[in-house]
């Protein structure tokens, strides 16, 4: 059940009348036991049990209960037993205009100075009405006067706010105080209002303001200028008197906290001096504000501008910044190849700022100028990396200042290895002498080749190859071995010289590169021949553990030739020289021994006291060292079994039928072994040329 009342009602007033909102007889309601019970601690409503009636019992002030919330409400709780029930009741409480507006003070006091401009604003301290809706403060009234108006500013929350415009300027010395009537007036009715009186007062002000001698200032600097250096001195006037007329100068606050930091004024002198590092730069042109006050109150003030021209100094290094560059280059780089992107800037100006780059003539690059601050540094010739593997190249920058700043940067540039290098043997051709019967692994002759590529381009590989011209059935890879990497040449047999007195083929050498390159050198290995062969008698044949026997006639006389030894030695050289000797013999001044042809004659006649069989031991020696030999043992007889001619004729005749062959083959092998060696010769002599 909802009942609206106004509030400040009277005790007893009536509200509503239960019974009859609830249809009920009141003779139930007060056998049901009727109670009522109130959300709020005070007991605002009472009901009359016989009359179902609800009364006012205390006094309501809604701007207590609700304060300026625009909607106001008071709840009720109704029980009746017999059978238990609720009934809510809400009382709505309106408002009347039971509270004039009033200002916090009965006066108010404002002080204007009397050069206030026109439109400036006053705010005055608002009037407070606590009712809510028309009742509460709606306008503003202002006594009538020549240099104000009244402005009520309007808040969204409906609050209003006065504010005093000057219309009029002021004059102190026409009208020193000015009083004023505010009324706040609220929409009640009939309304109530309330009144502020206003006094102003009006202050004297510093009407005269500071000028400078000159509306703008110039001056010129040069960077860099030490610190303290004067720029301008201000000068600036006050006609005031007393503090309106003192002048204190400052930088305004226009100016950039950076200019703050290289410009400082004097405030009593206007002295400008240069506190911080002047870059042209950075800033060709500083314009400076500055404002001169005088301490009047208020104080009043003016302003000037000082231009500042920085004149430019070569005080500023080129700077080269690469915009390409190329760390490595390969060798094979044809010219005019680009290595580098260049750019330069120096940040002077004018001549000064115009850069020239340049690199050093003797190295194979140049400088091509592109535009304006860019250069590509190019490749001028061929470029060969086993001549030159590194370059730094050295770009120096200068400017044309007076005098130039230079500055230089060093580009490392690494050459890139291709395969355009054939290994080169350290001789075009070797020469080995080896002893015949050489141990089998034992190195002959390590070949040697250099390849100045790097890396895998320069990693060899060795290998054996027939040599042309040479014997078909002579493989030199059956005797001989060689190592991949190491060029070291071994032999696989011993070698035998009386089978093989001379051995040639070629080595091969291959990089690693792809493709590969090749080269080839020639090995010539001559066996040396060794003393490893006893002479052979070939003449007089014997077995072995047997002598030769042969018969001479008693009248034999001497010089005869008994008989003649023929050995033959399988070396060459001084080890095929044969020598023979009588080492034994049954009567020893007999018979001699030729020492280099092994003819055997007799020295003396035979006497009859002589013994009938001789046994003689010849030793044939070789010249070899050390020296190898052979025995034979003759037997010589001494009979007479036919005429002597005929026994010396038998003698001779057969030692003449061995002679022939034996001097056939001696002079056979000489003739061979000279001619294999002055064929030997003659191709390494070709091979030479």
């Amino acid at each position: 059940i909802r009942y609206s009342i106004p509030e400040e009602l009277t005790r007893g007033a009536f509200v509503g009348n239960i019974a009859k909102d609830l249809g009920t007889d009141v003779a139930k309601l007060a056998a049901a036991n009727l109670q009522v019970l109130s959300d709020s601690d005070s007991q605002y409503f009472s009901v009359n049990v016989n009359t179902g009636v609800i009364m006012v019992s205390e006094r309501i002030d809604r701007e207590q209960l609700c304060g300026q919330n625009p909607r106001c409400f008071l709840h009720l709780k109704l029980a009746i037993e017999n059978p238990v029930e609720f009934y809510r009741i809400e009382v709505e409480i309106l408002d009347i205009n039971d509270n004039p507006p009033e200002f916090p003070s009965d006066e108010v006091s404002l002080r204007i100075y009397e050069l206030a401009s026109l439109g400036a604003r006053f705010p005055i301290q608002p009037a407070q009405d606590p009712d809510v809706g028309t009742n509460t403060l709606q306008t503003y009234h202002l006594s009538a006067n020549e240099n104000f108006n009244l402005n009520v500013k309007a808040r969204t929350d409906g609050g209003k706010f006065p504010e005093l415009v000057l219309e009029r300027a002021l004059d102190r010395e026409l009208r020193a105080f000015h009083h004023l009537v505010l009324t706040a007036e609220d929409g009640g009715s009939p309304p109530k209002s309330s009144k502020t009186r206003i006094t102003i007062q009006v202050l004297d002000a510093n009407d005269n303001h500071p000028v400078f001698d000159r509306p703008s200032y110039g001056a010129r600097l040069v960077e860099n200028s030490p610190l303290g250096t004067l720029v301008v001195k201000l000068n600036a006037t006050d006609v005031d008197e007393g503090p309106n007329g003192d002048i204190r100068y400052s930088l305004s606050s226009h100016n950039s906290a950076a200019l703050r930091q290289i410009f400082a004024i004097d405030e009593q002198t206007g002295e400008i001096r240069v506190q911080g590092n002047l870059d042209f730069e950075e800033a060709t042109v500083y314009e400076i504000e500055v404002e001169a006050k005088d301490m009047g109150s208020p104080t009043m003030e003016e302003h000037c501008s000082v231009v500042v021209e920085i004149t430019d100094v070569n005080d500023n290094a080129p700077e080269v910044i690469l915009t390409s560059f190329s760390s490595s280059l390969s060798e094979d780089a044809p010219p005019g190849t680009v290595v580098a992107v260049i750019h330069v800037r120096d940040r002077d100006s004018g001549e000064q700022g115009k850069v020239q780059c340049h690199v050093s003539p003797d190295l194979p690059f140049q400088l091509r100028k592109d535009y304006e601050h860019q250069y590509s540094l190019l490749t001028s010739t061929h470029l060969d990396r086993e001549h030159v593997a590194y370059y730094n190249i050295t770009v120096s920058a200068s400017d044309l200042g007076s005098p130039p700043l230079s500055r230089h940067t060093i580009l490392p540039i690494a050459l890139a290895d291709v395969n355009d290098n054939a290994p080169q043997f350290e001789q075009a051709s070797y020469e080995v002498l080896v002893a015949e019967n050489n141990p089998v692994g034992s190195v002959l002759v390590t070949v040697s080749a250099a390849d100045p590529d790097s890396e895998q381009n320069s990693r060899l590989s060795y290998s054996i190859l027939r040599a042309g011209g040479t014997d078909p059935g002579l493989d030199p890879t059956r005797y001989l071995s060689i190592h991949p990497t190491s060029g070291q040449v071994s032999a696989k047999l011993p070698f035998d010289y009386e089978q093989t007195s001379y051995l040639q083929f070629h080595v091969e050498v291959s990089d690693g590169g792809s493709p590969a390159l090749r080269n080839r050198t020639l090995v010539h290995i001559f066996i040396v021949d060794q003393n490893d062969n006893a002479p052979r008698v070939h003449f007089p044949r014997a077995g072995e553990d047997s002598a030769t026997q042969f018969r001479i006639s008693p009248t034999t006389t001497p010089p005869a030739l008994i008989t003649k030894v023929v050995a033959i030695d399988a070396d060459s050289g001084r080890n095929a020289w044969l020598s023979y000797h009588l080492v034994e013999a049954t009567d020893p001044g007999l018979f001699s021994v030729a020492l280099r042809s092994g003819e055997i004659r007799i020295m003396r006649a035979l006497q009859e006291t002589d013994a009938s069989a001789h046994e003689l031991l010849v030793v044939i020696r070789d010249a070899g060292e050390p020296p190898l030999s052979t025995a034979i043992t003759l037997v010589v007889l001494v009979e007479e079994k036919g005429p002597e001619a005929l026994q010396g004729s038998e003698a001779r005749a057969t030692d003449g039928g061995g002679l022939p062959t034996i001097t056939l083959y001696l002079i056979v092998s000489l003739v061979l072994i000279s001619t294999v060696s002055l064929v030997g010769l003659a191709a390494l002599g070709v091979r030479c040329l």
